[in-house]
């Protein structure tokens, strides 16, 4: 490897690890900005986990998305016309291949190229990849790592799993590959993730014979949709994340179990088990169709695996079930298998989690930003597109970058955010557009105001000022809020108008 000549790039390259949604944003605000990405993506084709073809992904033929096609896609591309709610896994691939075309990135992009070594340089940093042309190895002044959160399935160990006699075996969800196999069987499903109630629900409705589905613990569950309208539109707007900054955590996680409570109800009462009354404790899934498929008998659930003993599996409560297949929706171990042992070190990738400032940046790695590698609950790809705007204007010296002392208190935080889970995602958007200078003051906007206040955050509403506003952003913006029930007038509520005035600041308001 040492023989291999180095190559050293102008400081205006950066490299970009991945081509999925989070690289495919970083490289298309690098382009606007200027720089020039260089793409290492090692499947065939963009997309990431939307590429069923791609090693790694673990989405499924038919899957659709938990967000609603306003707020899975980015502000310059909208998916087409007659678009479902609900985009299906390969409406989505095919709509990350047209975006990566209209921003220009297709040509910036290597494929078939993994990253195998990425390491310290007196320059920058030396990236080491291998691909059909062999391999080689680049130094970058800068880097962004967006090779995505959800890549290493994450199966725990439990007592006689290795003797699991059950004739469709054993599998992790990354492997699933829809309900037909499992029609007529017996499965047992665990988990309490996302993934682990969306499968357990196709089963259920797709002809399994018996599914159980067994988790350490009851999460508190949203549905897809709230009387008609998505979930993520009612609950993850500005006046959220204005009236969260303004509460003890405490009142906080009250007010979300609150809003949990009126969108999908108390999973008890479905059958399903108490859930902690702590929501930040207890967690919280999506699924359309799990607490129904409870309440109407076609899911069992039972407490936590004690141990395998061939096709039986036994509970923790002492109960028993002799099953067919073992189905593991128990997320994912965060990977980022090509840093050098110093730089993995440096961020505590040791402890299974990453160790950042508002999930971007290292004080003692300049040069380095990482995108994308956090979970969430609700939609990722408008976030995904704001914290690639703030790397790129942050490397294009647009906005100015996080001094040592603010990216430590940053460190601080991000390790305290850790300890209370999965943030709903107005948190992590609007601190991104905030860096980027790119959050839109509703006060600012009459005609749009409640609809920016109480409306989905939709992309088009992060383009309304700062670098990269768009002239049709207040159109779209009004147009994302109309499509799902919310208009851009501002005929309040009496309850809307109230939480108006407490968090923008008194002013007359006409309730409805």
């Amino acid at each position: 490897m040492s023989s291999i000549e180095i190559v050293t790039h102008p400081k205006t390259a950066v490299a970009v690890v991945g081509a999925g949604p989070a690289g495919l944003a970083s490289a298309a605000h690098l382009l606007r900005r200027g720089l020039e990405p260089v793409v290492f993506e090692a499947a065939a084709a963009v997309g990431g986990q939307w590429n069923g073809a791609a090693p790694g992904s673990a989405t499924w033929p038919g899957m659709r998305t938990n967000t609603s096609r306003v707020m899975t896609a980015f502000a310059d591309l909208d998916h087409p016309q007659g678009t479902a709610t609900y985009p299906t896994r390969e409406q989505m691939f095919a709509y990350l291949g047209r975006y990566a075309d209209a921003m220009g990135i297709t040509p910036r992009i290597r494929f078939r190229a993994r990253v195998e070594g990425l390491e310290r340089h007196p320059d920058g940093w030396l990236v080491t990849s291998a691909g059909d042309g062999g391999s080689r190895r680049e130094v970058f002044a800068r880097v962004i790592v967006a090779n995505g959160r959800h890549r290493v399935p994450s199966v725990p160990q439990i007592p006689g799993l290795e003797t699991f006699a059950g004739r469709l075996g054993v599998a992790h969800a990354a492997a699933y590959d829809g309900e037909q196999a499992y029609r007529g069987a017996t499965v047992v499903v665990a988990g309490c993730s996302i993934s682990a109630l969306e499968i357990a629900s196709a089963l259920a409705l797709g002809g399994a014979g018996r599914v159980i589905v067994s988790r350490r613990r009851q999460r508190w569950v949203l549905p897809k949709l709230n009387a008609g309208l998505p979930t993520e539109h009612l609950m993850f707007n500005r006046a959220a994340m204005l009236a969260g900054e303004r509460l003890p955590p405490a009142a906080r996680a009250a007010g979300l179990k609150a809003a949990v409570v009126r969108a999908g109800g108390d999973p008890a009462p479905y059958g399903a088990g108490s859930a902690d009354p702590d929501v930040f404790a207890a967690g919280i899934a999506q699924s359309q169709h799990f607490l129904a498929a409870v309440a109407e008998g076609r899911i069992e659930t039972r407490p936590w695996i004690a141990s395998v003993d061939g096709r039986a599996v036994r509970f923790t409560d002492g109960g028993t079930v002799e099953t067919d297949a073992l189905l593991f929706g128990t997320g994912y171990r965060l990977s980022v298998p090509f840093l050098a042992e110093d730089v993995a070190r440096t961020l505590g990738l040791d402890q299974g989690e990453i160790d950042l400032a508002d999930h971007t940046f290292h004080p003692d790695l300049p040069g380095l930003a990482f995108v994308g590698l956090y979970d969430l609950v609700g939609p990722y790809l408008p976030v995904l597109e704001l914290q690639a705007r703030w790397v790129a204007y942050t490397f294009a010296g647009l906005r100015p970058a996080p001094g040592d002392a603010e990216m430590r208190e940053g460190l601080a935080r991000g390790r305290a955010a850790r300890a209370m889970g999965s943030p709903p995602m107005h948190g992590p958007a609007v601190l991104f557009a905030r860096r980027a200078g790119v959050e839109p003051d509703p006060r600012d906007w009459p005609d749009l105001e409640r609809t920016l206040l109480f409306g989905p955050l939709a992309p088009a509403s992060f383009r309304l000022v700062g670098p990269d506003a768009r002239a049709d952003a207040a159109v779209r913006t009004a147009e994302a809020g109309h499509a799902f029930g919310r208009d851009g007038g501002n005929t309040y509520t009496s309850e809307e108008a109230a939480l108006r005035d407490l968090l923008l600041g008194d002013r007359t308001a006409t309730a409805a």
